[in-house]
């Protein structure tokens, strides 16, 4: 029996650690199939000559047009970055503060009150913050701005922004909690003020965690579709101001893929622009890991 029971430990331990290596390797193993899914997908339109530069510097998208087809994205690209950078813009000091109060200033009851609808902000679907925007918001932008439509980037940048403050607040307030209480207790002993100790002391100390909610922030914005699909009007053209309708990549797959003929070049082109949204998250990754390790070379 005391010979079988070890046997039997040791198939169990082994097992066990073989289900984790799996499980560890396994998310590498699916960045490389949603990879090799893609490009094969979009490996036969440069087998065809397609163009590549113009696909990355025209602004003309009028991929169904049976005179003369275009697929340039950079009237999506430009949609994108700019609706993402402008629920960055009211996100981060939004979603930062909120952080703070909770972790520096709130006390018991307010405290779990709000992260208790925090966390309900974060768990509402996005078609429904995109029926918010087109229902709610949208007549608000018309009666106050004037703007002929109220889909526009002023709009999906307001519902990204809503979006994203829940990831900010929630990965935000784990970094200051993070902070040793010997930071505050010293800070306090120097005669520093509340305000003095978050901004000279907190701070600096969970820069790493602060730069990581708002990359998460950014990658929540980036990767959206339905609320940007049903808030920001779907024009492909180049926005000149807040109050203009735009089209982003995401959108554009979401809405152009069923409708596409299958392995044509509309439908390749589509993936295509999978591959520049992985690209761009990739850039996005990449910077702030190197930030990091930047700040931790720092400290050390």
């Amino acid at each position: 029996m005391t010979d079988g029971w070890r046997l039997f430990k040791r198939a169990a331990e082994w097992l066990i650690e073989a289900v984790v290596r799996l499980c560890g390797w396994s998310a590498i193993l699916f960045i490389f199939a949603i990879f090799f899914f893609i490009f094969h997908k979009t490996w036969p339109l440069f087998a065809e000559g397609f163009d590549l530069r113009e696909f990355l510097t025209s602004a003309r998208w009028q991929p169904t047009s049976t005179v003369h087809p275009c697929y340039g994205i950079l009237a999506l690209l430009v949609g994108t970055l700019a609706v993402t950078g402008l629920a960055m813009a009211l996100a981060v000091p939004l979603g930062l503060g909120a952080a703070v109060y909770l972790s520096e200033f709130a006390g018991g009851k307010t405290k779990e009150i709000l992260k208790i609808v925090i966390e309900l902000l974060a768990t509402v679907p996005s078609v429904v913050w995109g029926f918010i925007g087109y229902m709610v918001l949208g007549p608000i932008i018309i009666a106050v701005t004037g703007a002929p439509v109220g889909v526009n980037l002023l709009n999906g940048g307001i519902i990204l922004a809503l979006m994203s403050v829940p990831v900010i607040v929630s990965v935000g307030e784990d970094a200051l909690k993070a902070v040793p209480d010997s930071y505050r207790e010293a800070a306090l002993a120097l005669g520093a003020s509340r305000w003095e100790i978050v901004y000279r002391v907190l701070f600096p100390a969970a820069k790493s965690g602060l730069l990581a909610a708002v990359l998460l922030g950014v990658g929540r914005a980036i990767g959206e579709t339905m609320a940007v699909l049903m808030a920001t009007g779907h024009a492909a053209q180049i926005p000149h101001s807040l109050l203009d309708p735009i089209c982003t990549l995401t959108a554009t797959i979401a809405a152009e893929l069923g409708e596409a003929p299958r392995d044509g070049t509309h439908y390749r082109v589509l993936f295509l622009i999978g591959v520049v949204l992985f690209v761009i998250t990739f850039i996005v990754n990449l910077t702030a890991d190197l930030v990091v390790k930047g700040i931790r070379t720092e400290k050390e």
